[in-house]
């Protein structure tokens, strides 16, 4: 691929118990925890991280011991489980980084290369500026590749990933009260076009993937509110969230306080 890339790489959640997120997520997508990083300790938290085709699913939940970590004061803001983190992979991050200077964005996390981190990199912007969720962009050895470098997974997450063909995360949605308004703001971030899908629903196409801004679905305000899930099997899915004494919906069900839709035979 001669132009820059930019695709989804991974979509993060936060809860209030970790263990039992955990467990739902393993049972209802039949994908154990590839790696869980000692490295959200500096901020509070304790998470686990689930491979799928070369996308990730992350939860992550405030430690015990923890006060005032920017995750508990998310759930408190959003009554709850939700959506937490959207991530991109990327070619070119200093570019990014003096165009997001330039914007005059709030950059909370510039992780850089170093002797503690091999082959990655992230800027993480303020969700104040991004609608609600925290916004990433990454840049991974190897990042166009679908199974490339992604040193937040440590080195095995490989041997514990569900193929693309079985299951890989597509997109999300961001609910807002100014859908247009947030599609454009991160339009003008990220260096992607915008479309309009229908009434209310915007939609940025990555290279893998792709982000929709939708009209506020509910009373906890802008932030992710929706992840799409690829996958050969979804009745078998459906069926382990039913199981699992899920909310259903017709297309999906409701997990760590996000809606869960599911699109069928869809690999990458």
């Amino acid at each position: 691929m001669n132009e820059p890339y930019l695709r989804l790489r991974q979509i993060c959640l936060v809860a209030g118990d970790l263990t039992r997120a955990t467990q739902t997520i393993e049972a209802v997508f039949g994908v154990p925890v590839c790696y869980s990083d000692p490295g959200v300790g500096k901020y509070g938290l304790h998470n686990a991280l689930f491979a799928m085709g070369g996308t990730f699913l992350e939860v992550v939940s405030p430690l015990p011991q923890a006060k005032d970590t920017a995750a508990e004061r998310y759930l408190s803001r959003r009554g709850g489980d939700g959506g937490y983190m959207f991530i991109v992979d990327c070619d070119d991050l200093e570019a990014r980084r003096v165009r997001f200077q330039g914007l005059g964005l709030r950059i909370v996390e510039d992780l850089k290369a170093g002797d503690d981190i091999v082959g990655s990199e992230a800027i993480h912007l303020h969700p104040r500026d991004t609608g609600g969720c925290l916004l990433s962009i990454d840049r991974h050895t190897g990042g166009v590749d679908m199974m490339g470098g992604y040193f937040w997974a440590g080195t095995n997450w490989r041997l514990k990933a569900a193929a693309p063909a079985e299951r890989v995360l597509l997109g999300a949605d961001m609910q807002s009260s100014d859908p247009e308004g947030l599609a454009r703001r991160w339009s003008d971030i990220l260096e992607r076009p915008v479309s309009r899908v229908s009434d209310g629903i915007w939609e940025m196409r990555l290279d893998h993937g792709f982000a929709r801004f939708t009209s506020l679905e509910d009373e906890r305000g802008e932030g992710l509110s929706c992840v799409y899930l690829g996958c050969a099997d979804p009745q078998s899915i459906l069926s382990a969230a039913r199981a699992e004494g899920l909310v259903m919906h017709e297309d999906g069900f409701d997990l760590v306080g996000v809606r869960f839709k599911l699109i069928g035979n869809r690999a990458v």
